[in-house]
């Protein structure tokens, strides 16, 4: 970024924190896309991607009086867009109907050979992960999360309680959470969309 370029930014982040409107909406005309397409990169849904750029911007506007430090407003948006959104897709995966959602949307636009590249990584992972796991384990997470099962489901099929199906998802959920976490350094709702509707 050129020094006047910077020092421009500076200015106007400046009058953003004094609540001016104009400049709220400076920066709003000027980074808006490109937040929506870095956040569509995660959800892979339009309407999601809409909604949380949305926020960022309702949330830095509503933190404003929190910028003094900001030494670039253009990584601190991005920092702040990375969190929001990793922070929700953590909820929307607790949620069956957003995870839904998300999922759809994440196999009609996923068609890249990069993509395809990362998700035989991925699965290979997976199997390592799952092979850890007693067999039973194994079984109930493929049939929940491959077959798209509800936990009802499974314990019909199995002839077990859905609480059983529910503390052998916990385990499993729990082996990979850990595992992702420290081997690939993801959040496991992002590593599942990833891997699980390709």
């Amino acid at each position: 970024m050129e020094k006047e370029e910077i020092n421009g930014e500076r200015v106007w982040l400046q009058r953003l924190i004094a609540g001016e409107e104009d400049a709220f909406a400076y920066f709003y005309k000027k980074f808006n896309r490109s937040i929506y397409h870095f956040i569509f990169k995660y959800v892979k849904s339009s309407p999601m991607a809409e909604d949380l750029t949305q926020e960022v911007f309702i949330k830095i506007w509503e933190n404003r009086e929190t910028l003094y430090n900001v030494q670039s407003f253009k990584n601190y948006l991005f920092v702040t867009s990375r969190n929001h959104t990793l922070n929700a897709m953590k909820k929307a995966f607790r949620s069956e109907a957003a995870m839904g959602v998300m999922i759809s949307s994440f196999v009609s636009t996923r068609n890249t050979i990069e993509e395809d590249v990362i998700h035989g990584e991925y699965l290979e992972f997976l199997n390592s992960v799952l092979n850890s796991l007693p067999q039973r384990t194994r079984d109930i997470f493929k049939m929940c999360r491959e077959q798209g099962k509800s936990y009802d489901e499974v314990a019909t099929e199995l002839g077990i309680s859905r609480n059983a199906v529910k503390n052998h998802m916990v385990a499993s959920i729990k082996a990979l959470s850990l595992s992702v976490r420290k081997e690939l350094g993801l959040p496991l709702s992002v590593f599942l969309i990833i891997l699980h509707y390709h």
